[in-house]
């Protein structure tokens, strides 16, 4: 371990850097085919940069910064490159005049400098941003379960894919995924960090899906952090449970670790944002214009997420740093440490 650098012992990439090109285009095109195809999803283009008085920009958590500047040519008004597309899929389905159970994907290219940079994390993120028209009735663990195992069923048959052009890789994810809520996550195993908890539940599984992310746990604090505005992780589920949103994550056999490949969930209603709103002390953005639509009941119910491109390439060539998939920035002793150690970064 290099600070946040993991090396693994004896790593040695299975495939040179051209055949690496090569395979992160194999799968780029398998996986988004056949996710549209199970999830009756349209491809778009999307935006990279949006208005900063929209509130259609993702703030995660809640904390991070966005890249901000002024356009020269519109009065220097301020502008931001996404974080993520949450809110503006959401619009785009109302705007595209999209049906219930009819969908939109798209390459979602982000900057996130305040990301922490390690073996899986860069200020660059690429992911499939997706998302659907749904039924009030879909509003429903029941109706999330069915997804993520449509969504783990495509990341399943990818893999297979990859692994009958590369003799080399040897398939590892397990044939079904497992679900587990935060608040069970919590309970069986209270001394360990959110992380940790994440980590022993992707040891003993293989894959799973965490449920409830975002709301306080009995502890008295969240899972994970979520915004406000876009999952749903209120909601009552029963049991004393709330939430329905979550994350796919599966145990990588390279850093032996929880590796995160999707979050996702039902969106919002108008009646969870505005509480969501509140709990969060953030009421003042009913005022921003996603939030106005959605409350005005402009835009349709749905379920959505984004899943990470270089991640699935990491998880499928057997990569032990993101930056052996994409090209990003790092610093002068990390590409040392790498060169040094059979890690080639592009």
């Amino acid at each position: 371990m290099t600070g946040n650098l993991y090396i693994p012992p004896g790593y040695r990439s299975l495939l040179d850097p051209q055949e690496t090109e090569n395979a992160i285009l194999l799968i780029k095109n398998f996986f988004q085919t056949n996710l549209a195809f199970e999830l009756n999803l349209t491809r778009v283009t999307a935006p990279i940069v949006v208005r900063s008085d929209t509130g259609i920009n993702d703030d995660l958590n809640g904390v991070e910064r966005p890249v901000r500047f002024a356009v020269k040519a519109m009065g220097d008004v301020q502008a931001e490159i996404v974080q993520s597309l949450a809110k503006w899929k959401r619009m785009a389905l109302a705007d595209l005049g999209l049906q219930y159970g009819q969908g939109i994907y798209t390459d979602m290219n982000a900057i996130r400098p305040d990301d922490k940079l390690d073996n899986i994390h860069s200020i660059y993120v690429d992911q499939w941003d997706w998302e659907r028209v749904i039924s009030s009735d879909e509003r429903s663990l029941g109706f999330l379960r069915h997804i993520v195992e449509q969504i783990y069923d495509v990341i399943r048959r990818t893999e297979k894919y990859v692994c009958h052009h590369y003799g080399v890789i040897q398939p590892s994810l397990p044939e079904k995924i497992a679900f587990i809520h935060s608040e069970d996550l919590e309970e069986q195993y209270p001394h360990l960090k959110p992380s940790e908890r994440e980590k022993a539940a992707c040891k003993k599984h293989g894959a799973v899906f965490v449920i409830g992310i975002g709301a306080d746990l009995k502890s008295g604090e969240p899972h994970d952090g979520r915004a406000p505005d876009y999952d749903d992780w209120w909601t009552p589920t029963g049991n004393g449970y709330r939430g329905l949103n979550g994350d796919i994550l599966v145990h990588n056999p390279v850093l032996d670790d929880a590796f995160e490949l999707s979050s996702m969930g039902i969106r919002v209603d108008a009646a969870t944002l505005e509480k969501q709103l509140e709990i969060k002390g953030v009421t003042e953005r009913k005022e921003l214009l996603f939030h106005r639509r959605l409350l005005n009941g402009e835009l349709p119910l749905s379920v959505g997420g984004g899943i990470g491109q270089s991640r699935l390439c990491m998880l499928y060539l057997r990569k032990a740093h993101i930056g052996e998939i994409q090209s990003s920035i790092w610093s002068d002793a990390v590409k040392k440490t790498c060169n040094e150690n059979n890690v080639i970064l592009l």
